[in-house]
């Protein structure tokens, strides 16, 4: 029998901290920074490199350009492929890149939505079944009304920072009954 996954191990590390009566809620930079303390975690050449591939990765992810019509654009996308039975992560720049690339990020990307709104679906049906039921929270998962209002707010005060999310902060024209969540 094999021994505790990647992800139990590091569970098990959050249990122990918790156990201890340290202090909770904690971000997990907290965590992490205890643990490593504690010597319940060193870095392998593996995970170091892995840390650098998803800080790169995550650079990729906030690079953008402002295209012909003026929108700001990401500009890196990945794509994960099997090749040979390996799988990898793909990163191609959507001026230069292949169509065949930017078919199977798009639809990829469009699944980590659905699979997002899915567990969300789940969390709230929970969260009403078991915490308030007589005081439900509506979820609404169409999200038409909140893209068209939000590309509306960036034409009425100008393409806004991709990273900022204050605009869409503002107060929806939708009804109190059917508040998105």
């Amino acid at each position: 029998m094999s021994g505790p996954t990647v992800t139990e191990q590091r569970q098990r590390i959050v249990r122990t901290y918790r156990d201890r009566g340290l202090p909770w809620p904690a971000s997990m930079r907290q965590v992490a920074s205890w643990a490593l303390d504690e010597g319940l975690w060193e870095p392998a050449r593996g995970t170091i490199v892995g840390q650098l591939a998803e800080e790169l990765a995550r650079a990729m992810r906030e690079e953008f350009y402002t295209d012909p019509q003026g929108r700001e654009v990401r500009t890196k996308h990945a794509a994960r492929i099997t090749t040979g039975g390996q799988q990898a992560t793909l990163w191609d720049d959507i001026r230069t890149g292949d169509v065949r690339h930017f078919q199977i990020t798009f639809q990829q990307r469009r699944q980590q939505i659905v699979g997002d709104c899915r567990q969300l679906k789940t969390d709230v049906d929970s969260y009403n079944e078991n915490r308030d039921p007589d005081a439900p929270i509506q979820l609404v998962l169409d999200f038409t009304a909140d893209v068209a209002e939000a590309e509306a707010l960036d034409a009425k005060q100008g393409q806004s920072d991709p990273n900022d999310a204050t605009a869409l902060q503002q107060p929806s024209s939708r009804s109190r009954d059917a508040v998105p969540v």
